[in-house]
């Protein structure tokens, strides 16, 4: 068997599912049934083809930046991942947030900073008024999606550059207003640098090869917390990538683990982490199964999305300050300016 394992979280890499139908379990517990002949595993080394680069050729370091940077909302769990994450890469975090949730006297503490939280109603006003004390503002979305549209419309009306990482609404109305405005912005459903890295070496792979993987058995597990109830926006990424290389396969088909319980005993995620992961396993088989492939990731925790929201604002600024043509980008285009912390 080949077998190519992709995983994020050390300590948290779940064991190999060979069996990942809906609502079946993975594996039987020990000593209930009698184990499945597995076929030798020969790993495959993935080397990046960038490292026989000179180093006359390899990206600069980036530089030190630090600009003002505004959370919307600070009271989400991601919202608040990025503001750590902003204050510890030397960001200049804006005492304003915006959110519906009441918390005590009206402001977060978050780093040793007291963050003033608003309802969404007064965000205009305010955004308005905070953009003259912090001309070189850059706003991060982590609300909800039902408020995608909404504020986008309101960082456009007002000139305000930003980084949206949440997910829903009505994406091609989302790149058209950034368009229509001409702002610049980040936009992508993905803010995990290396999993998006990983996306795009999967489209690529669907592009040069397609039908390769034709006649494959695919079976798709993803573990996410329990307030996650759909299909996650990466699975399906992955999944039409292997659908272009010839694999049949349904959405349906795909095996949602939500309780905690099986995440545990079964999935192996760390019980820390019940609340906030990813864990998602790809298992191709030959149609006579004599080989298999395997693909996994599996994240621990927000701060690959808090790390990589960042990056993205700092990428954001540089554009800005070097006056850029382009104004609308995504992951991908942060990916590919190589300077990345």
């Amino acid at each position: 068997m080949l077998s190519a394992a992709f995983a994020v979280h050390p300590a948290a890499v779940a064991p190999r599912l060979h069996s990942v139908r809906q609502r079946q379990q993975f594996c039987a517990p020990i000593g209930t049934a009698t184990p499945r002949r597995r076929l030798p595993v020969a790993m495959l080394s993935v080397t990046n083809a960038v490292t026989t680069q000179s180093r006359e050729s390899a990206p600069a370091a980036p530089r030190k930046l630090s600009f003002p940077i505004l959370v919307n909302s600070c009271t989400g769990k991601m919202g608040k991942s990025v503001a750590e994450a902003a204050v510890s890469a030397g960001l200049q975090l804006v005492p304003v947030s915006f959110s519906a949730i009441e918390v005590p006297d009206g402001k977060l503490n978050i780093c040793d900073r007291d963050i003033h939280i608003h309802d969404p109603s007064e965000s205009e006003r305010i955004l308005r008024s905070i953009a003259k004390d912090y001309p070189d503002m850059i706003v991060v979305d982590y609300t909800v999606p039902d408020a995608v549209n909404a504020n986008a419309e309101l960082y456009c009306k007002l000139g305000l550059p930003f980084v949206m990482g949440t997910t829903g609404g009505n994406r091609q109305l989302l790149n058209k207003t950034v368009q229509d405005a001409n702002v610049y912005a980040v936009i992508s459903p993905q803010m995990g640098k290396q999993v998006v890295a990983f996306l795009a070496a999967m489209e690529i792979m669907a592009e040069k090869f397609p039908g390769a993987f034709a006649g494959y058995k695919l079976e798709v597990m993803e573990s996410h917390q329990a307030t996650k109830l759909d299909v996650s926006g990466t699975a399906k990424a992955v999944i039409s990538c292997f659908q272009k290389l010839g694999v049949s396969f349904d959405l349906n088909e795909v095996n949602l683990v939500r309780d905690p319980e099986e995440q545990l005993a079964i999935v192996g995620v760390p019980e820390e982490h019940l609340g906030g992961h990813a864990f998602h396993n790809y298992h191709l088989t030959s149609p006579d199964e004599t080989v298999s492939f395997e693909f996994q990731h599996n994240v621990c925790g927000r701060s690959i999305y808090a790390e990589g929201t960042v990056d993205a604002a700092m990428f954001l600024h540089t554009k800005i300050r070097s006056g850029a043509d382009k104004k609308l980008y995504d992951m991908i285009d942060v990916l590919r300016e190589g300077n990345m912390r």
